[in-house]
């Protein structure tokens, strides 16, 4: 391991095949999805004591929730659990209906890796914009970690359903 002093920095890929089902009563859709999580880490400078240093493989749960309690209102949130690292993430957002396009309000979510690392998140979102087959979701925010670190965050989803 590194010396507590030494900034690490580190890089991740991750890639994950997860079926799901969906459940729906009125406007609320609840998904359940299971599968194979695969993940890539790599530290900088060379960190040889990391237990996440290389490629891993394990199971990758989560859960959506997204319900309309009025036309002009929304509340969607999702988790995430990973058997790798034994990572987590949540999120939850709240949104108001904007000319009858899109959803815009705040969110905050979280992530984690192990004991090792933890970021928060809170900003603002755009939800729903649909283009054609595709509908976007944006946002953009601040974080603070347990590394003693904060910045901007931006997030980009897009979504295509049959």
């Amino acid at each position: 391991g590194q010396t507590s002093d030494q900034q690490v920095t580190g890089r991740q890929v991750t890639g994950f095949a997860m079926p799901g089902y969906r459940f729906v009563r009125d406007k609320l859709f609840v998904t359940v999805f299971a599968g194979v999580d695969v993940q890539y880490h790599v530290f900088n400078p060379y960190d040889p004591g990391n237990k996440l240093l290389g490629t891993h493989a394990g199971i990758r749960g989560a859960l959506e929730l997204w319900y309309e309690p009025t036309p002009l209102s929304m509340i969607a949130a999702d988790a995430s659990f990973s058997s790798v690292g034994a990572s987590y993430s949540a999120r939850v957002a709240l949104g108001w209906r904007l000319f009858d396009k899109f959803f815009v309000g705040p969110e905050m979510g979280g992530f984690a890796n192990g004991d090792d690392y933890r970021q928060f998140r809170a900003g603002i979102h755009l939800t729903g914009f649909r283009s054609g087959a595709v509908e976007w979701s944006l946002a953009g925010g601040w974080l603070v970690d347990s590394s003693d670190r904060e910045g901007f965050y931006g997030r980009l989803n897009l979504i295509t359903r049959r």
